[in-house]
């Protein structure tokens, strides 16, 4: 299992959703994807996201602005 990191800090949408749809695409089932983004959009688009790709959303963290997903490939 192998994982990545994405700094989408500053990015308004689509970029952070675009960025991790890039990264899923090169992952395999299993391997966990952290991205971390600034745009509070971004909140509700990972959820829908998550559930539409049947990707799954592990954890989901604002701390001082930053939001913080963990996302494992279905």
């Amino acid at each position: 299992m192998a994982e990545y990191r994405i700094n989408a800090r500053g990015l308004q949408c689509p970029g952070p959703i675009m960025q991790l749809f890039t990264q899923m695409k090169s992952a395999e089932p299993g391997d966990l994807v952290m991205i971390e983004v600034t745009d509070v959009g971004f909140k509700k688009d990972i959820e829908a996201w998550c559930r539409k790709t049947k990707n799954t959303l592990v954890s989901l963290i604002e701390n001082d602005g930053v939001i913080t997903a963990q996302v494992r490939k279905g």
